[in-house]
């Protein structure tokens, strides 16, 4: 697909649509929509726009469509797969003006919301009428909902209580056309049709731009328990995870972490817990709900699980600020890592109880493609990021010997029941490893409903499919 390069009268068209201020040419701001936090990818869009009504989203995509302009959406750009990269140019469609809780329903436990709200600011929100929203990122400082959307975004609390998409009953949509839908109904129950609000979360942006969102909410927990729990292996650990769910425990969440992770994001975020030097590596666990005694009893009894899988002294967080350490540490990781060299980050998920083979197999791959990694995750899904560090590897060798180690990794996930991202999304950079997890009638019934929505493939064009 070749698309129109934009040139004045487009810009000045953009303007009557959003507002002259709100159309973005200039060099400082193309710089800043050119990049997310995939790796040190950047490609620099046309012009940049900032509308803040569906209508306005309504008009620029009826615009682009019949010019064949390519539109990117874009909301905080925390992703890491390169979904939000203008690679074609055109437009960066931005969502942060839409930022709006547009209620908060106590009586039906919803609550209907823009994209561009702060994940965080979110949970704030609900939290303070006693509701919870539990999908929670390690961006959820930074990070948009419409983008959690998007990737059907997880984090920590995704093990006892879902992902983005448990939560999501109805969404406003613009179609590429211009049209303008609603995908579902306000309800918990809905059997009429087909699942257009499913089907649009975790289509990373290529399907619609979703301007308004309806969540279903739950009473918010009031009580919970972290510890953090040492391994002398890093697969004992991986090991001791299913079986705390064999003993009929399920955790709030329950996070695995390498040592290289932890000593890294405790240099880079300044905290410190005490580690004894044979360790190998943490599960950091959480039990939570309305009784303590209640949760007592469960960490009696994961403790008793951890201990017959070979752990070492069990670390209670005695406070809320102890705690708040822990888990701060567990959300810097990919932050410290990023800081410490050239890496990149693969988002495997398997059967839980597969996780030991699956670590295992990534170290025999490294050493065989002369890459070292640092894994940590959530581990409780079975859900494990590989950060591929570059180290002493040749520029050459991370260049053009790198993508076959990280085939053999996806080949490795496939076999053992799982696929290739959990959290993070295919975008670009995944894109190429799509036909693992896929034969070719599915990719084809993939593309067949990507090309119903967008067939001119405007929007977020070269993302997920080569």
């Amino acid at each position: 697909m070749t698309f129109k390069k934009i040139d004045s009268t487009d810009v000045a068209h953009f303007g009557s649509i959003v507002g002259v201020e709100y159309v973005l040419t200039d060099s400082e701001n193309l710089d800043a929509y050119s990049h997310d936090e995939t790796e040190d990818l950047r490609y620099f869009p046309e012009v940049v726009l900032k509308p803040n009504t569906t209508d306005q989203v309504a008009a620029i995509m009826l615009y682009c469509n019949r010019q064949l302009i390519s539109v990117t959406p874009c909301g905080a750009r925390t992703g890491l797969s390169g979904g939000s990269l203008p690679v074609c140019g055109g437009v960066a469609l931005s969502t942060e003006r839409f930022n709006s809780i547009i209620e908060i329903d106590e009586r039906n436990l919803q609550a209907t919301v823009e994209p561009g709200v702060i994940n965080q600011i979110f949970q704030e929100a609900v939290q303070a009428k006693g509701l919870y929203y539990p999908p929670d990122p390690a961006s959820k400082g930074s990070c948009f909902l419409g983008g959690n959307l998007a990737e059907n975004s997880g984090g920590p609390k995704a093990l006892k209580y879902g992902v983005t998409k448990d939560y999501v009953l109805n969404l406003e949509v613009v179609l590429p056309s211009g049209d303008i839908i609603w995908t579902g109904a306000n309800v918990l129950k809905n059997s009429t049709g087909y699942n257009l609000t499913q089907l649009m979360v975790g289509s990373e942006g290529t399907l619609g731009i979703i301007t308004k969102i309806v969540f279903r909410l739950i009473p918010y927990p009031t009580q919970d328990i972290s510890m953090l729990v040492p391994f002398r292996s890093s697969e004992k650990a991986c090991e001791a995870v299913s079986a705390v769910f064999r003993a009929g425990i399920t955790p709030s969440a329950l996070e695995f972490m390498e040592r290289d992770a932890i000593d890294w994001t405790m240099k880079f975020a300044d905290i410190s817990v005490p580690i004894e030097d044979d360790i190998q590596a943490h599960l950091l666990l959480e039990v939570d709900g309305n009784d303590m005694d209640v949760l007592f009893k469960d960490c009696e009894r994961i403790a008793t699980v951890m201990e017959e899988y070979g752990c070492s002294e069990i670390l209670f967080a005695d406070s809320a600020s102890q705690k708040d350490q822990l888990w701060r540490l567990r959300r810097a990781v990919g932050e410290a890592v990023k800081s410490n060299s050239i890496y990149k980050e693969e988002d495997t998920v398997v059967p839980r109880a597969e996780l030991p083979k699956l670590l295992r197999g990534v170290k025999k791959i490294g050493e065989k493609h002369g890459f070292s990694s640092v894994c940590y995750g959530h581990a409780g899904d079975g859900n494990l990021h590989i950060n591929i560090v570059k180290g002493s590897m040749s520029d050459e060798a991370w260049k053009n010997d790198l993508t076959k180690g990280i085939r053999e990794l996806f080949e490795l996930t496939v076999s053992l029941g799982g696929t290739l991202s959990g959290e993070h999304g295919i975008g670009l950079v995944q894109k190429e490893y799509m036909d693992i997890a896929f034969s070719n009638t599915n990719l084809e019934l993939q593309k067949g409903i990507k090309n119903l929505f967008d067939p001119n493939g405007i929007l977020n064009p070269k993302k997920v499919f080569l």
